[in-house]
């Protein structure tokens, strides 16, 4: 059987998120991502797709590094407004049945305790339909708005995130035993204490000593997605993640990043095909080559220029507002996204200028773009997969919601035809469909179900 293609909508509750200045375009809905009617609509049509997940971004702060103010973030809609990514997905769950959410929550700013309450409960509610994006965060004015002096340290942030995860992990997986909810209305006994545990953690970020607020949901712990670029950030996916968001350039970083990846799972004791590797594409599409490139000249032509450049300045931690736009991007370690830095300042092919890096950055955050015909696209799609060995593509948008209907109508079919993508959704919960097996919990091999070295 030919390799399967996975596929994750990349949104976010915001105007125009990851192509900054796209909300000005004719076809263009992402003003109305304060409606509950878009975010069903998005839901339906991704479904009908056959994707996996709504891959739902969020930061907590605002864009304040270019310059040293928001005004940019403000003036350009630089993920500004930023509404909250758990709210839309009980309205998207109600209008579907298979497709999967992956919200994104910070473990330097959530609590363990409270955050595996809201996750279990939009297990139980959408039927084991639930993933978690684990970030750390990187603006710095997340942290002063969450009242802390400052941006932790990036090992800080990890070394809490390590110890964020071992706390949700008791919770989830050990506090409840499976047959703890019992029912039994004859002995007036909902469920067994003796099988309901507290978890009694003590750590040097977080003392949880109860049990967990919910009975067992259909996958007990959420499907894991993770985006780390640096070697810390990779070591943590490696130990923790089932899925990776990551983006680049080329096929070569994509080889590149996916040995080392799984190289780094094995070394943790899992096995390299338990991570699900998903490389973030723009695709723009036309009927004919020349139409798809037509396109991509008028999509650049709305990006706002002072919004991205305020964006990437966001993402590296650097004020760009005092470069040379002509001045080439050097190799340095950042605070930020170092992924974000990597892309313009290690990319093997190219030196970048400022200009041309804000220019590339406009248009799905910097990432790649296929462009062209579906099916030139499917075989970029199919390149990609089996050549770099990515398990699927986190697909983002142009102009909001009509990328998605644009490639669900033609890149789609195309990709069926080759019997490189599912025609019908064959499990119940998230990680079955991700993962294609009839299992909806985490496997053994996980830390999560090491349950010795958690409690």
């Amino acid at each position: 059987m030919a390799k399967q293609i996975h596929l994750n909508g990349f949104v976010q509750n915001s105007p125009s998120p990851h192509s900054t200045g796209l909300w000005k375009h004719k076809k263009d809905e992402g003003i109305k991502h304060n409606q509950i009617s878009y975010w069903t609509e998005t839901a339906k049509v991704l479904e009908r797709g056959m994707f996996d997940a709504v891959f739902i971004a969020d930061v907590l702060g605002t864009y304040s590094v270019y310059g040293g103010n928001h005004e940019s973030a403000v003036r350009h809609a630089v993920q500004l407004p930023a509404h909250d990514p758990l709210l839309p997905i009980s309205a998207m769950a109600a209008v579907t049945e298979h497709i999967g959410f992956a919200p994104t929550i910070s473990a330097t700013y959530a609590q363990p305790y409270s955050l595996a309450r809201q996750l279990s409960t939009l297990d139980h509610l959408t039927e084991g339909r639930i993933a978690w994006n684990v970030v750390t965060s990187y603006l710095e004015s997340e942290a002063i708005n969450l009242g802390l002096s400052g941006r932790l340290p990036k090992e800080l942030r990890y070394d809490r995130a390590d110890e964020f995860l071992e706390v949700v992990y008791k919770l989830w997986e050990h506090s409840w035993e499976e047959d703890a909810v019992v029912y039994n209305r004859e002995k007036d006994i909902f469920a067994n204490p003796e099988k309901v545990h507290a978890i009694d953690h003590e750590g040097e970020f977080f003392r949880v000593p109860g049990v967990h607020l919910t009975e067992p949901s259909p996958q007990r712990t959420p499907v894991l997605f993770q985006a780390g670029a640096s070697p810390r950030g990779r070591d943590f996916a490696a130990k923790h993640a089932e899925a990776v968001f990551t983006k680049g350039h080329s096929l070569e970083a994509l080889k590149s990043y996916t040995k080392d990846l799984r190289n780094r799972t094995i070394q943790q004791g899992r096995k390299g095909e338990d991570i699900r590797i998903f490389p973030m594409v723009l695709p723009i599409i036309g009927s004919t080559e020349a139409e798809a490139y037509a396109k991509y000249e008028d999509l650049k032509n709305h990006v706002s220029y002072e919004g991205t450049a305020a964006l990437l300045s966001g993402h590296t931690g650097i004020d760009f507002s005092v470069y040379n736009p002509d001045q080439y991007l050097e190799d340095m370690e950042t605070e930020a996204v170092q992924g974000n830095l990597d892309m313009y300042t290690k990319d093997p092919n190219k030196k970048w200028t400022l200009r041309e890096a804000v220019q590339n950055h406009g248009l799905g955050n910097g990432t790649v773009k296929f462009i062209g015909t579906p099916e030139q696209i499917a075989d970029k799609l199919e390149t990609w997969a089996i050549e770099g060995d990515a398990d699927g593509f986190n697909i983002a948008q142009s102009y909001s919601l009509e990328t998605f209907r644009e490639f669900v109508d033609h890149v789609v079919p195309e990709l069926q035809k080759r019997g490189i993508y599912r025609t019908e959704y064959k499990g119940k919960t998230l990680r079955e469909n991700l993962f294609e097996t009839g299992n909806p919990h985490l496997p053994d091999n996980h830390p999560a179900r090491k349950r010795k070295s958690l409690i």
